[in-house]
């Protein structure tokens, strides 16, 4: 049987190929401590449930417009328009079952075989796959230690060519949590317009922040709109994974091809659920601030713990819910650290790598889970290396 060459150039996701290992060791009887997925665990807040379980008892259970129920759509509207300080009309705005899909729409409407996309690298995988799929070339941009994982504004000037189409970013970013300043989205929206490219601005993140730290949009620039999507979603802030909901901005004319890819696509997004997603963009915010309150101890204890093990250093991440230390001091690849956590000391991570080359000698380590089982992973971390570093010495 022939497959086609597109389908054999998508890429797989690490944190669910680890899941999957992590599951079948867990199903032989091995304790395992899961810091490899990037997925709240907390439970979607009640007000949000009980929005949707009214809608679907009003018999709110048939097909939705394609670009998402009307209400929805001014509920995201707002949402976007305050969050960002700008005016966004629902026009512009499009509701697809989680984020990811404004990834391949938006890539899937704007890149053509040959056109450069640049990426950030480390950098979600399936911004490269994507490009990848559609014929394009992704191009990284190194996202580096020394300067907080954030764009050197010089190089990214240097990666632009003739054929590059759009520029990809992502802040607060995954899986660094870093995050790109004002002056560092200026100068990727002057580029852009000077060399006319699209701009996929992925903010899933926008409200995951610690401290007295920021959320900047590209958006917010006058005019960057005009050539932006600026999408996000319910996923992360408001622990609703499992619901599928994103929503994203752009120009009103992409925003009309973006109905025809969901029409021949999935259709439309589940209709009740996004009752529940106006529910959480307009009603109490509570639940989100207890999320991120939860989040901030937790980070303390990570990194704090992840700096105290000989051969990890881990500087804090400003925003999201990820820590990327640094284990170059241990002697091994990112591959071999996180296949010697899972196997001997029954915690799943991700290999830096995992995000790309410039991942190479780093770990992903998502810590939402509970502080107790944190501790415990720490302590995994630490005897494993111990033991290691016992025998390596004999």
């Amino acid at each position: 049987m022939q497959y086609t060459e597109r389908i054999q150039k998508l890429e797989s996701e690490g944190a669910y190929v680890v899941l999957a290992k992590a599951k079948e060791l867990e199903r032989k009887g091995k304790s395992i401590i899961h810091l490899q997925i990037g997925e709240p665990d907390f439970d979607t807040p009640k007000n949000i449930i009980d929005a949707a379980i009214k809608a679907m008892q009003s018999g709110q259970t048939h097909y939705a417009p394609s670009a998402g129920v009307p209400e929805a759509r001014e509920a995201a509207a707002e949402y976007l328009s305050k969050t960002r300080g700008i005016t966004i009309t629902p026009e512009q705005t499009v509701i697809m079952p989680g984020a990811k899909p404004f990834i391949y729409c938006g890539v899937t409407a704007l890149v053509n075989e040959g056109d450069e996309v640049i990426v950030p690298n480390p950098g979600y995988p399936p911004y490269r796959s994507v490009v990848k799929f559609v014929g394009g070339k992704p191009v990284s941009l190194h996202l580096r230690e020394e300067s907080d994982f954030r764009f050197k504004i010089d190089e990214f000037r240097s990666l632009i060519t003739p054929k590059t189409k759009m520029v990809i970013i992502n802040s607060p970013g995954n899986p660094t949590g870093g995050i790109l300043q004002m002056e560092d989205l200026e100068a990727i929206y002057f580029e852009a317009k000077k060399h006319d490219l699209w701009v996929l601005s992925d903010e899933i993140y926008s409200r995951m922040l610690y401290g007295d730290q920021k959320f900047y949009s590209i958006a917010s620039i006058p005019g960057a709109m005009e050539r932006t999507i600026c999408m996000d979603g319910m996923s992360k802030t408001y622990a609703m994974t499992g619901w599928r909901l994103g929503f994203a901005a752009m120009p009103k004319k992409l925003a009309e091809y973006f109905f025809t890819l969901a029409i021949n696509n999935f259709s439309t997004t589940t209709t009740f659920s996004q009752w529940g997603m106006i529910e959480g963009l307009r009603g109490p915010q509570d639940a989100v601030d207890k999320m991120i309150a939860e989040f901030t101890k937790r980070r303390e204890v990570i990194i704090n713990g992840l700096n105290a093990i000989e051969g990890i250093t881990c500087k804090k991440p400003l925003g999201a819910f990820y820590a990327f230390p640094n284990i170059t001091g241990t002697g091994l690849t990112s591959q071999e650290f996180a296949d010697l956590m899972l196997e001997e000391g029954g915690v799943a991570c991700l290999s830096g790598t995992a995000f790309g080359e410039y991942g190479e000698g780093y770990i992903r380590f998502s810590y939402a889970n509970s502080i107790e089982n944190i501790n415990e992973a720490l302590k995994r971390i630490s005897n494993v290396l111990a033991k290691r570093k016992a025998s390596v010495a004999k």
